[in-house]
C-alpha cells in the first residue's frame, strides 16, 4: 500500500506530506515510560515506522528547547539546548558502554502509574533529574577510565561535541545553574547581592563592570565545573540520539523537519541583552482569530545591531545576525527542513511597549517595527521605519495587511535582511535540497508577501477555518498556490473531528458538503445522496475535507497527529493558560486504536482520501488511474 500511496502522491503533484508531533506527545513502551514522550524512544521508533507505512514523506517535530515547570510551552523553550526531558534512557542501558542499569530505570518507572494519553510533566522532571545524575556519575567512572573501546570512542565523540558547541553550551549551562541558585527565578528577578547584579548581566556587562563580570564568570566556571560538565554531557547524549533518529528517518524515507520558533526564551534573552531592543517586546497583532492580539512578551532583535560597518566600509554581521546565524546553522545541520514560526517576526514584527500594566491593551495598540514612521504613540519606532509616510494607508488599521501600500526593491531587501540570512545559510548547508515551510496564517502583511515572493515561498492555509461565504478567503484550498501548505488543523486549533461535530450541531455541514462536492467534482447523478450523507455523518465529512487537501493546487500538506488519530481534544488553545495545554500523548497501543477508529470512519484514511482526490481529476478514467484508485479504495 505504501508504494500505491507514493504513486498517488506523485500523480497528484504532492511534494511533501508531513505528520506533525511535538516531542512530549510521542508514545513510549511501558519499560521506558517516564510520563513524557521523546522522539528518540523505542515507542517513538515504532510510531515513525507507522507513519512511513501510511505514506507520510516526513515528520514535523516541534521546538525542542528546555521548558520550565511553570510554562511547558515548547515555543518558549531554549533555542540551542535540547530539553533533557526528551532523553531516551532505555537505549543507554543496552549499549557496549552502558550508562544506566536497566533495573534502575525499571525501579524509577515502577514508582508511578500514568494515564496512557497524558503527559505527567512533574514526574518526568523528577525522573530525568535522577536518571541524569546516575548517567553522569557512570560516565565519569566508566567512560573517563576508558575501560573499553566503546567507552573510549564515546569519550572522544563527547570531547569533539564540546569543542564544536562550546560557545552556547557554557552559557546555557551557567543559566541553568544560576536559575537553580536563585530558587527558579527568571534572570530579571535576580537581586539582593552584588553578585546577583553581575549574574544578571554576565554576557552583557554594564559600563564599568566588564572586568568584574569577567572575574565572576571565571569564578562560576570554577565553582560549578562539575555541574557544567554534567549539563554538557546530557546535551551531548541528546545530540547523539537526534543523529541516530535522523539516520533512521532516512532509512524509512522520511524527511525530518525542525521548528524554528520566533520567540526567545528567558535563557536566550539573558545572554542576548546587548543586541536586544530596549522598551519593546513582540506579540501577535489583532486578527480574526484573536481580535485583541496576543502579548507574547518575546524579546526583539535590535535593528541597530543587525550589521556593523567595518574599517573598509563593508557591512559585516553584527551580534544580532551572528546569533541568528549560529542558531540557523545548528538547525540546518540537524534537520532536512524547517517550519518557520510566524515569519512576520523576522520581517515586520508587531511590537508593543514592555512597560505597560495591561499587556493585552498594549499589544492591541502596538505597531509594526519597520512601518511606523509617524505614530504619535510610538515616536521611538520612527528611527526604524523602512517605509515613508506616503507609503502608509492611514485609513486602515496599523495591523491591516494593506497598511503598507507599496515598496521599492531596496525596501523589500531591507525588510528581508534577517530572512535572507536564513535562506542563504540553509541553502549553503542543504545544497538547496532542504525545504522551508512558513507559518503565515490569517494575516500576511504586504512586506511579508513581497519577501516571500522574492524567495518563492508559500504560506499555511488551515482549511477548517475557511469562510465558505467568501470566495477569496485565504483558507480556502482552491485559493492556494503550488508553494503553499494545506492542513486541516494545527497544534493550535480544534481537531478536525471537533470542527466537524460543531458543523453538524450548528447546521453548517450542508454548506461544507456543497463546497466539497464542487472541489472533489462529485458527478451530478451522485451529488444528492453524497451531500446528504456528509450533512449527517461527521466521519464522511472529515474524510472529504481531508481529500480536498490533495486536489491542489498546493503541493505541500501537513497533518497533525490529533487529526490523524481521530482526536476529540485540542493539543493547545492559544492565548490561554491551562493545565491541559501541551499535555496530550499518543498511547503505546496507537496502532490498535488507529485500526479500530479507521474501521468506524473516525480516523484519517490516507489511501481513500487519495483515491477520492484522483477521481476528481479529469483524466481519472484511464486504465492506470482506475487500477490505482481501486487499489487505494480497497485498503484497510
Amino acid at each position: 500500500m505504501q508504494e500505491k500511496i507514493g504513486r498517488a502522491l506523485q500523480l497528484l503533484g504532492i511534494r511533501n506530506l508531513l505528520l506533525g508531533v511535538h516531542d512530549a506527545a510521542f508514545p513510549s513502551l511501558p519499560e521506558e515510560n517516564l510520563g513524557r514522550g521523546s522522539p528518540y524512544s523505542a515507542g517513538a521508533a515504532d510510531f515513525f515506522e507507522f507513519a512511513a507505512s501510511l505514506g507520510f514523506t516526513g515528520m514535523q517535530l516541534g521546538p525542542q528547547g528546555i521548558t520550565t515547570g511553570a510554562n511547558p510551552s515548547p515555543y518558549d523553550g531554549s533555542l540551542f539546548s535540547r530539553n533533557p526531558l526528551s532523553l531516551a534512557p532505555l537505549s543507554l542501558t543496552g549499549s557496549t558502554c552502558p550508562l544506566l542499569e536497566r533495573d534502575r530505570l525499571a525501579g524509577i518507572i515502577d514508582q508511578f502509574h500514568f494515564a496512557p494519553d497524558r503527559v505527567d510533566d512533574t514526574f518526568a522532571r523528577l525522573a530525568i533529574d535522577d536518571i541524569s545524575a546516575e548517567i553522569c556519575r557512570r560516565f565519569h567512572l566508566e567512560v573517563t577510565a576508558g575501560r573499553s573501546a566503546a567507552c573510549r570512542a564515546l569519550r572522544h565523540s563527547h570531547d569533539e561535541y564540546r569543542r564544536h558547541n562550546a560557545p552556547w553550551l557554557e552559557r546555557d549551562a551557567l543559566y541553568q545553574l544560576l536559575r537553580r541558585h536563585y530558587a527558579g527565578k527568571s534572570w530579571r528577578q535576580w537581586a539582593g547581592t552584588k553578585e546577583a547584579r553581575l549574574d544578571r548581566h554576565l554576557f552583557a556587562p554594564p559600563a564599568g563592570l566588564a572586568e568584574a563580570v569577567r572575574l565572576r564568570r571565571e569564578a562560576l566556571g570554577r565553582d560549578y565545573r562539575q555541574a557544567i560538565d554534567d549539563y554538557c554531557f546530557i546535551q551531548f547524549l541528546l545530540a547523539k540520539q537526534h543523529r541516530e533518529l535522523r539516520e533512521r528517518c532516512r532509512d524509512l524515507g522520511l524527511k525530518l523537519f525542525g521548528d524554528f520558533q520566533i520567540g526567545l526564551s528567558g535563557r536566550d534573552a539573558w545572554y542576548g541583552q546587548a543586541f536586544l531592543l530596549s522598551g519593546y517586546v513582540m506579540g501577535a497583532p489583532p486578527s480574526r482569530t484573536n481580535p485583541r492580539g496576543q502579548p507574547w512578551n518575546y524579546a526583539v532583535l535590535d535593528p541597530h545591531r543587525y550589521f556593523v560597518e567595518s574599517a573598509d566600509g563593508s557591512r559585516q554581521p553584527g551580534p544580532a545576525v551572528q546569533f541568528l546565524q549560529a542558531r540557523i546553522e545548528k538547525m540546518a545541520d540537524e534537520f532536512d527542513g524547517l517550519r518557520l514560526d510566524h515569519p512576520h517576526g523576522l520581517i515586520c514584527p508587531w511590537v508593543y511597549r514592555s512597560d505597560q500594566d495591561d499587556p493585552f491593551l498594549a499589544v492591541e495598540n502596538g505597531a509594526r517595527l519597520f512601518a511606523s514612521p509617524m505614530l504619535p504613540d510610538h515616536p521611538m519606532l520612527a528611527q526604524f521605519a523602512i517605509v515613508r509616510p506616503e507609503q502608509v494607508n492611514l485609513h486602515k488599521h496599523r495591523y491591516d495587511d494593506t497598511w503598507v501600500t507599496s515598496l521599492d526593491a531596496e525596501q523589500v531587501g531591507r525588510y528581508g535582511q534577517l530572512f535572507e540570512v536564513i535562506i542563504k545559510t540553509t541553502g549553503k548547508q542543504w545544497a538547496n535540497l532542504g525545504t522551508i515551510a512558513c507559518e503565515i496564517l490569517s494575516t500576511q502583511p504586504y512586506p511579508v508577501k513581497r519577501v516571500m515572493d522574492v524567495h518563492g515561498l508559500g504560506r499555511f492555509r488551515v482549511t477548517q477555518k475557511a469562510d465558505l461565504n467568501n470566495a477569496l478567503d485565504v483558507y480556502r484550498s482552491e485559493n492556494a498556490r503550488p508553494e503553499d501548505w494545506l492542513m486541516l488543523g494545527s497544534h493550535d486549533t480544534p481537531t478536525i473531528w471537533q470542527a466537524a461535530e460543531r458543523w453538524l450541531e450548528e447546521g453548517v455541514a450542508p454548506r461544507q458538503a456543497e463546497y466539497l462536492a464542487m472541489r472533489l467534482r462529485i458527478p451530478a447523478a451522485e451529488q444528492t445522496g453524497w451531500k446528504e450523507r456528509l450533512a449527517v455523518d461527521a466521519g464522511a465529512l472529515v474524510q472529504a475535507k481531508f481529500a480536498d487537501l490533495f486536489v491542489g493546487p498546493a503541493q505541500n500538506i501537513m497533518v497533525y497527529f490529533t487529526d490523524l488519530l481521530g482526536g476529540m481534544e485540542s493539543y493547545n488553545r492559544p492565548g490561554t493558560i491551562s493545565k491541559d495545554n501541551w499535555m496530550l500523548r499518543i498511547p503505546s497501543d496507537f496502532k490498535k486504536i488507529y485500526r479500530e477508529k479507521l474501521a468506524v470512519g473516525h480516523a484519517l484514511n490516507i489511501a481513500k482520501a487519495l483515491a477520492m482526490a484522483l477521481r476528481s481529476k479529469e483524466d481519472h478514467t484511464g486504465p492506470p488511474h482506475r487500477e490505482l484508485i481501486g487499489g487505494l479504495e480497497g485498503s484497510r
